[in-house]
């Protein structure tokens, strides 16, 4: 099936370390399309704060104010509504089905964000897991 409807991108190399403009075997900017491109403008909405881009300050997700604060219910519940509201504003090509918090059960300092979403294109149901990390 063809998916250009959903567009191309640059192609993000993602990880829980940052993120960087990927690059492809010719040295040239890597691009990301459809479920893949969408894919990781999440992540990219979701690692950017509010504020960190020049030329779009409102850009992002809440979610960073929270990096201080303890791994509690009160935590978890205002990440899950700083996700919802990020998503919801900059990524128009999906519909938040659900947002989940919870702690890492072997990292205390670590909350796993869950995101089901489907992308309105095709009806696809995807999930991403976001770790946030906390400085508890």
């Amino acid at each position: 099936m063809d998916q250009g409807f959903l567009g191309n991108g640059w192609n993000y190399a993602l990880s829980h370390l940052g993120t960087g403009i990927g690059v492809d075997t010719d040295g040239q900017i890597a691009e990301a399309s459809g479920e893949e491109s969408v894919r990781q403008s999440i992540w990219l909405i979701l690692s950017t704060a509010k504020g960190e881009r020049v030329g779009r300050p409102e850009f992002g997700c809440d979610i960073h104010e929270l990096v201080f604060a303890p791994n509690t219910p009160g935590t978890q519940g205002d990440a899950i509504r700083a996700v919802r509201e990020a998503l919801v504003t900059w990524e128009p090509r999906i519909d938040v089905l659900a947002v989940d918090a919870r702690p890492d059960t072997s990292e205390p300092s670590v909350l796993i964000i869950e995101i089901h979403y489907r992308i309105r294109a095709t009806n696809s149901r995807f999930n991403l897991v976001y770790p946030f990390y906390l400085s508890t």
